[in-house]
């Protein structure tokens, strides 16, 4: 028998502060539990801002030293990025406390509502905060647990990932990158695109045919990409851009500035997302409210209030003719669209990147050479920092600067700046008016504050 929601009083998350942690961490103190839990940024200055929002939320916190675990706990959760070695969990397994997987109780959370699972390698988060505005203008009420924050959340003083919501719905991004995937039974899944990320295609047909197999009631393909349209068959509701048949069609994209406009189904909408890719997320949103009864109108009406979730293109100022937006791009198909999304802003994109994991770098370092260099125009450049280490016991045998010189081959502009610190020395002299500074990265929790520091550098 599958474990209950309702079999557990006391949660305790190990790595409370990831952005998916904390996401479960609220929806559970929300939903009446107690909750407590630990970070190995509590108390280094890094994580300060998030701590007092868990707190606010009735979620006690603790360094992680094991302070916080005690015999009374109902379960433990962990991230695949926790180790039984650290101190934490030989007290756990000393005690004889369960312990669960992320995944597994965002499963039981997902079992306990109806929920719509939105699933592919690119565009999860986004088009979850886009359903979870449209439904709760539409006065569903719903609930949302997410991996980034929504603007409007943030906006009330949260983190921005989770929202119990008091109505019968809860919107989940359902993540493909470890495979857990599989373990939602959703009543209605939604397939954005499937592009190579964490694995290798074949592993991924695979697991998102399962998650096609798991959904209860009906299921969304996006028709436009070729992967996710394979698995198309025997569903009855489908969406598409650029003309490939479909039941919610969308096209005649155009951006001015920071606005889109395009056609749903003739309907007009318009947005302040940048990128045509936002439009492909859109009509995915669309296409599940509209299985909900909600209208073109009263969806058009609340994408237009749409404010974005964070890091996504988030515009973070301008300066004598730059704009900064920082992005949480990290894999080849999000890099380039990324940078294509701010082309329409000005003549030249200079798109920074962070590579984050050796492993994910060298798994995806040919598909990053393509996808980015296919993206820029003859006057944009691409620099690059070496990748992103979270520690553990990962190889080191790839450099971000294998990236930029493999780019500078193909006859783009591509350089690399070893340490991050120097990069807008560096980069200083290459700021042309009009221009886009774009950063791009994820995984590392300083990232805010670098493109804080980025920002003061710009205005000197």
């Amino acid at each position: 028998m599958k474990p209950d929601l309702n079999d557990f009083s006391q949660f305790f998350f190990i790595g409370v502060a990831g952005s998916g942690m904390s996401a479960l961490a609220q929806f559970l103190a929300g939903s009446g539990k107690i909750v407590s839990g630990s970070d190995r940024y509590f108390g280094k200055g890094v994580a300060d801002e998030i701590q007092l929002k868990l707190e606010k939320e009735r979620i006690a916190c603790f360094p992680q030293d094991g302070s916080g675990i005690h015999e009374n706990l109902s379960l433990v959760v962990v991230s695949t990025a926790i180790e039984e070695t650290i101190p934490e969990m030989q007290k756990v397994r000393q005690l004889g406390i369960p312990v669960m997987k992320r995944s597994e109780v965002l499963a039981m959370i997902a079992r306990s509502r109806k929920t719509i699972a939105i699933g592919g390698t690119s565009g999860k988060s986004t088009t979850s905060a886009m359903l979870f505005g449209i439904l709760e203008k539409a006065g569903l009420a719903p609930g949302i647990i997410s991996g980034a924050g929504l603007i409007a959340l943030i906006n009330k003083g949260k983190i921005g990932n989770a929202e119990v919501g008091t109505g019968e719905w809860l919107v989940i991004e359902a993540d493909e990158s470890d495979g857990s995937i599989v373990q939602y039974e959703p009543e209605i899944g939604v397939l954005l695109n499937i592009d190579k990320d964490h694995q290798d295609i074949p592993e991924l047909m695979q697991i998102f045919g399962t998650f096609k197999n798991n959904t209860r009631q009906r299921f969304s393909v996006n028709r436009s990409n070729a992967l996710a349209a394979s698995l198309s068959s025997g569903i009855d509701n489908d969406f598409s851009v650029n003309g490939e048949p479909a039941g919610f069609m969308a096209g005649h994209f155009s951006q001015d500035g920071f606005q889109t406009k395009f056609q749903i189904n003739g309907h007009t909408f318009q947005m302040g997302s940048l990128g045509k890719h936002n439009m492909e997320n859109a009509v995915a949103a669309v296409s599940v409210a509209a299985m909900l009864g909600v209208s073109f109108e009263d969806c058009a009406i609340a994408l237009a209030d749409y404010e974005g979730i964070y890091r996504r293109h988030q515009l973070i100022g301008k300066h004598n003719g730059i704009f900064l937006i920082d992005d949480y791009a990290h894999n080849p198909v999000k890099c380039a669209a990324s940078i294509r999304a701010c082309q329409p802003l000005a003549p030249k994109v200079v798109a920074w990147f962070q590579p984050h994991g050796y492993g994910p770098t060298r798994f995806l370092k040919n598909d990053f050479i393509e996808e980015i260099s296919n993206a820029l125009r003859s006057g944009d450049e691409i620099w690059f920092s070496e990748i992103f280490y979270a520690g553990g016991t990962a190889v080191k045998d790839i450099s971000a600067k294998e990236l930029a010189d493999a780019i500078a081959a193909k006859g783009k502009r591509a350089f690399f700046v070893e340490n991050r610190d120097h990069f807008f020395k560096a980069v200083k002299s290459h700021l042309s008016h009009p221009a886009v500074l774009l950063l791009m990265g994820a995984r590392d929790p300083s990232l805010e504050k670098f493109a804080s520091q980025i920002w003061q550098k710009l205005q000197a």
